[in-house]
């Protein structure tokens, strides 16, 4: 007698999603996060790997502290670079951020 006055909550039957259609906006959202994020850091990285691995005496730098110089010495982690006569001060090849060109330091 219940009955006729409640009715009875049955359950919904299952649907069934596609499973490819439901990771493809994560799909999408992860090759954009790697074309315009993740792939341009990573080349950058590894032209700065190139450009203090090919630091040698007599090239004249400028560091991400804002000095400029000229180098004196290379070592395995460090330089000692000439930023005035006479005045050389050691510095980490990691910091170094430009390779001048010959005679800038000249020039100013």
């Amino acid at each position: 007698m219940i009955d006729f006055f409640i009715n009875s909550a049955w359950a919904a039957p299952a649907q069934q999603e596609p499973g490819l259609a439901s990771f493809l906006p994560l799909i999408i959202l992860f090759a954009v996060f790697y074309f315009f994020l993740i792939r341009p850091q990573l080349k950058q990285a590894k032209q700065h790997k190139q450009l203090v691995s090919g630091l040698a005496k007599g090239d004249e730098i400028a560091t991400s502290g804002g000095l400029l110089g000229k180098i004196i010495e290379v070592g395995d982690n460090f330089l000692v670079v000439e930023i005035a006569k006479e005045t050389e001060v050691k510095i980490q090849r990691q910091s170094v951020s430009v390779v001048l060109p010959k005679g800038t330091l000249k020039t100013l």
